[in-house]
């Protein structure tokens, strides 16, 4: 068990965040192993002719046998929509004094060594961590930021809304037991019912802030390797499905497309969740000015919500619209 202990503040302030270092570094993963992320597996493969152009060897070495990431890759976000070159600078910060405690924590659990690469460079662990970053930034700018991000963030924006929604509705225990089965809320205390490290392990929040940042990459809740650090939760996101090539439009009820015609009533089809005009363009294979005219006229006739998340405006279906898609 991994339980967080919050008072009253803690659980007042904790908070939502979306990292694209968290992702970054996460998403490694799916070079070490393959067919965990299935929803991520077309967009990977295409990435894949660029990232075998990049340092490689370092990469793949950051993702141990089982599946950890070294805690420097992944610091805790301090706003809820970071730019992915400001963590990067928190993570080229690192004390390179600190690199080769980092990496024993990581590897040697599980893996009971370094791997080779690393371990070569920790005679110079500012050199070495040097390497790192720029590999990372390398495969951020290649690889994950020109089409990649774009999309992913738009479905991480969309579950942020979702678990904002949920915890005015239904309060904390719900959101939280949401997030992930293996957690559960209970008198104060969260807790994560791991699968990894060994034993009990109690973090105390203690005014420190709690944040939940939502993930591609993992397969249930997750935390930091050390216990010390700031308290952090990552968890698997919602609507990742939509990042699949096989992600069409649900069928729409007849009458609907009878009453609001065929386009709007697609656009409902594919609003139970926030989304924002791009991604729906996307799925629909039509230009973002279209949707935008018939967001429009949905938004008017209070089918549809709108909310700003970020630089993001994100639609969803309205409970007027609930009703007549149940109807339909």
């Amino acid at each position: 068990m991994h339980r967080f202990r919050l008072g009253l503040r803690d659980l007042a302030t904790a908070s939502f965040a979306c990292s694209p270092i968290h992702e970054a570094a996460l998403s490694l993963r799916m070079w070490t192993h393959p067919g965990v992320y299935v929803h991520q597996t077309h967009w990977f493969e295409r990435i894949r002719p660029e990232f075998e152009r990049l340092d490689t060897a370092v990469l793949r070495a950051l993702v141990s046998g089982n599946r950890y990431v070294p805690d420097f890759l992944t610091p805790r976000p301090t706003t809820p929509f970071p730019d992915f070159h400001t963590e990067l600078a928190v993570v080229r910060a690192f004390p390179p004094e600190r690199l080769h405690a980092e990496l024993a924590a990581t590897y040697l659990p599980h893996d009971r060594e370094i791997p080779a690469v690393l371990a070569a460079g920790l005679d110079d662990p500012a050199s070495l961590l040097a390497r790192i970053v720029d590999a990372v930034e390398a495969y951020w700018e290649r690889c994950l930021a020109p089409e990649w991000w774009p999309r992913a963030r738009s479905v991480l924006h969309a579950d942020m809304v979702h678990r904002s929604r949920a915890l005015a509705e239904r309060g904390a225990a719900a959101v939280f037991a949401d997030l992930d089965g293996r957690m559960s809320w209970s008198d104060g205390d969260l807790t994560i019912r791991r699968d990894w490290g060994s034993g009990d392990a109690d973090v105390v929040v203690d005014g420190r802030g709690l944040v939940f940042v939502p993930t591609f990459f993992a397969r249930g809740a997750i935390t930091s390797i050390d216990e010390s650090l700031p308290p952090m939760i990552s968890y698997p996101a919602r609507g990742q499905g939509t990042m699949a090539a096989s992600a069409l439009p649900p069928p729409t009820p007849r009458a609907l497309e009878l009453l609001l015609g065929v386009p709007k009533a697609r656009l409902l089809a594919l609003l139970s969740e926030p989304t924002s005009t791009t991604e729906l363009a996307r799925r629909l294979d039509v230009t973002p000015g279209a949707v935008s005219q018939h967001l429009a006229v949905l938004t008017a006739t209070r089918l549809v919500t709108r909310a700003r998340h970020g630089r993001m405006v994100l639609y969803a279906r309205s409970p007027l619209a609930e009703q007549l898609w149940g109807g339909g």
